[in-house]
């Protein structure tokens, strides 16, 4: 009997040892996964790499908006207590591409309303007044209240990462309530300056 008990606690012990020595699964598939998920989240602006990680410099590239200058008066019907402003964003020395993948010479456009621009490599955050266009848009409708404001016009990369101050236009305009402009018309203040910004 205590040759048996004694079998039992040694073949125990074995099979303890194997199971040791035995290597774990290196979970490489999870691993993988788990970095495939990390770079996704870096490549829209999250996790901490995207914020640390160096941001190419485009310093032969520039931006401009399109079909609206600075001190134009742009009027349309109120609705919702808001008017629709259409803009066109450009730029050249870069290509535009939608968000998510980092490839270089290439990012997408931003508009600021009333704010400031962003150092180069800080995420560009995304509320009411910073507005995304990840699709690769150039230009799009911003529904802005009666007044005056800034429109900042912003490029960064695929993960939504701040070009900085030299990927920047700014304008300022007039936003009143009244009847739209009739197809063809410009604005006022709008015309052959808002074409030779965009030359």
């Amino acid at each position: 009997m205590r040759f048996w008990l004694l079998g039992m606690i040694a073949f125990a012990l074995a099979c303890g040892g194997e199971e040791e020595a035995t290597p774990e699964p290196t979970g490489e598939g999870e691993q993988a996964e788990a970095e495939g998920e990390q770079a996704e989240a870096e490549g829209h602006g999250e996790g901490p790499a995207a914020a640390n990680a160096e941001t190419e410099r485009l310093s032969d590239a520039r931006v401009m908006f399109v079909g609206i200058e600075d001190g134009a008066t742009v009027t349309g019907p109120l609705v919702d207590g808001k008017v629709s402003v259409h803009v066109g964003m450009g730029v050249e020395g870069a290509e535009v591409r939608p968000a998510g993948a980092i490839t270089a010479g290439t990012g997408h456009h931003h508009i600021i309303v009333d704010g400031e621009g962003l150092p180069h490599g800080t995420p560009v955050p995304a509320d009411d007044t910073h507005i995304h266009f990840g699709g690769g848009q150039t230009e799009a409708d911003l529904q802005l209240t009666p007044g005056e404001h800034t429109l900042l016009l912003q490029f960064a990369d695929g993960a939504h990462r701040s070009y900085g101050p030299d990927l920047t236009a700014r304008i300022a305009i007039t936003v009143a309530e009244g009847e739209a402009p009739a197809e063809g018309e410009a604005a006022e203040g709008e015309g052959a300056g808002a074409e030779g910004a965009a030359e």
